[in-house]
């Protein structure tokens, strides 16, 4: 078997030096699965995934005076500098942030030109050109076989939630509101993450979220999105990877991709959720009840819905 090697371009900033990227989800070393390996910063790679790459603003009209003086980049150019001279039918498009209202002009723009570049373009978006799930990654420093082999962790505490404080959507904002309610009523939670409200009750920012996650019972998994069909992103992955039950809060992808009893619904961000969070994490019966569950779906995320699996299938088919 002919492995494949694989590179990848992204607008996330802390991923576009990492020479091990997605290392860690494989059993394998240097990035292999199957008939491909995940070399980010390969020169000369066979394929090239284009993940959550933001393409350049077409430059603003000016007047005469001030084109001749500053002439516009040629964007075009800019980008094909980018593709390693991989061919437009082994370039892979995959975009990963929801939907939101403040940036659906964004992402149909990014998909438009995805087109021009791109033989495959997906993203969890209805108007995407192939609309589907993002696969699945993770952010725990566990490796793959660890994960894989481990048996549930020691928990000793109800309900974590990790979070951040970005409030620039309406989404974002909304989800705020429910942490200062959630704060103030009288549920037992731990609460970690970055730039929170000075408001917020936090522990502080986590290096590895395993630290979040595994000593407890619950987390809460709320997404900033969950009106369509097709947006779920790591917060379910982290949480069942840890062995925890999550609360989750999202669209229906979850249900379609997990087996049934590995997570339970929050009803709502609002009274009616907080009730609900109440009555789950009051003891660890609903933990037991769904340990096997959460088993099974732990299997499915790290060798299914596994990004560098969908990779290589997606090789596989376009050789």
């Amino acid at each position: 078997m002919t492995i494949k090697t694989v590179g990848m371009i992204s607008s996330y900033r802390n991923l576009n030096n990492k020479a091990d990227w997605l290392w860690q989800q494989t059993p394998h070393q240097l990035g292999i699965w199957g008939n491909i390996q995940m070399q980010a910063l390969a020169s000369k790679p066979d394929f090239l995934l284009m993940y959550q790459f933001n393409f350049p603003k077409p430059p603003q009209p000016k007047s005469w005076l001030r084109r001749f003086r500053h002439p516009q980049p040629k964007t075009e150019l800019n980008i094909h500098s980018l593709l390693k001279g991989v061919s437009k039918e082994q370039i892979i498009y995959l975009l990963r942030e929801p939907p939101l209202d403040e940036v659906v002009k964004k992402h149909q723009r990014s998909y438009q030109e995805a087109q021009k570049y791109c033989g495959y373009i997906s993203g969890p978006d209805d108007f995407a050109p192939h609309p589907d799930y993002m696969p699945a990654i993770w952010y725990h420093g566990n490796s793959f076989r660890e994960l894989n082999e481990m048996p549930p962790p020691k928990k000793i505490s109800p309900c974590s939630w990790i979070t951040s404080g970005i409030n620039r959507t309406a989404n974002h904002r909304q989800r705020l509101q429910f942490l200062e309610s959630l704060q103030n009523s009288s549920i037992k939670f731990d609460l970690y993450g970055r730039d929170l409200p000075i408001w917020a009750h936090d522990s502080g920012e986590l290096g590895n979220k395993w630290h979040g996650m595994a000593p407890y019972y619950y987390n809460l998994a709320i997404e900033n999105y969950a009106d369509n069909n097709w947006y779920v992103s790591e917060k379910l992955w982290d949480a069942l990877l840890a062995w925890c039950l999550p609360i989750y809060y999202g669209g229906s992808a979850a249900d379609k991709l997990l087996p049934p009893g590995s997570f339970l619904r929050l009803p709502s961000l609002d009274e009616k959720g907080i009730a609900y969070i109440q009555e789950v994490t009051a003891n660890p019966d609903a933990w037991y009840a769904a340990k096997d569950a959460i088993a099974e779906a732990r299997q499915v995320i790290l060798h299914k819905l596994n990004l560098l699996n969908w990779l290589s299938n997606f090789v596989e088919n376009n050789r």
